[in-house]
């Protein structure tokens, strides 16, 4: 498959590719709130230049997450509409193996520790090998499923490097490394692992362009405030014991 789109919108960063043969057209740039505003220009904008119309396409590459909740919620609704409208397959692909990969072609990284801050004192973290002798339990790279953890609570195994966004934020609670890479979920990532998730059939239909959280939540329900306020209230209301 030579025609293929790519877009990832799970950080702060918003990043466009389209592959057509073997001319590479690419994109990065704030991502966040104007990502909803800027990613379908921008991908109409990569489509003219490479001289593709939608329908052409073998495929629509999308991160999936995990990240920030709006930005999947972007990506996958941006994905959806694209791929009913073309009646083109969707390709979802987890933002960690992103930055894995990223990692492996910027730095030459092999074994990796994946990891993007989801805020709240927590990162996103899972463990790749591309030295793997075949695909691991969740996708090619020999990776895991993504976790969301504390920074403390992070393990890099000996000899794996860590990649991600997470340094400026967490770094001395991070655990020592082979080395540390800034890097990021970006779309021609997506296109250098989607010749194998592509043969490996990981194409889904328009209908389950889902997004892949692992956080459940990041709100509270009304219910759920005022059962915390009221327990509050009533552990306050109990008289402390004489010293």
């Amino acid at each position: 498959m030579s025609k293929l789109l790519a877009f990832d919108t799970s950080t702060e960063h918003l990043s466009v590719a389209v592959l057509h043969g073997e001319r590479l057209l690419a994109h990065s740039g704030v991502g966040g709130a104007q990502a909803s505003t800027t990613l379908l220009p921008l991908i109409q904008q990569l489509l003219g230049e490479a001289g593709l119309a939608l329908a052409e396409l073998d495929a629509i590459v999308f991160g999936r997450g995990p990240g920030s909740f709006t930005g999947l919620r972007t990506a996958c609704s941006v994905a959806q509409g694209l791929a009913f409208g073309a009646h083109v397959p969707l390709l979802p692909v987890d933002t960690l193996l992103a930055v894995a990969e990223e990692a492996r072609h910027a730095f030459g990284a092999r074994q990796v520790v994946a990891v993007l801050d989801a805020r709240m004192d927590q990162l996103y973290a899972a463990r790749y090998d591309f030295d793997a002798a075949g695909p691991g339990p969740a996708q090619p790279g020999g990776g895991d499923e993504p976790l969301l953890l504390s920074p403390d609570d992070l393990d890099v195994p000996a000899g794996f490097a860590l990649a991600g966004n997470a340094f400026t934020a967490y770094g001395p609670r991070l655990p020592q490394a082979k080395a540390r890479h800034e890097a990021l979920p970006t779309a021609t990532a997506m296109l250098r692992l989607a010749p194998a998730l592509l043969a490996a059939g990981r194409t889904v239909p328009a209908a389950q362009a889902w997004p892949l959280y692992v956080r459940d939540k990041v709100a509270q329900t009304t219910e759920e405030r005022a059962a915390i306020k009221a327990a509050a209230a009533s552990a306050a209301a109990v008289p402390s014991s004489p010293a």
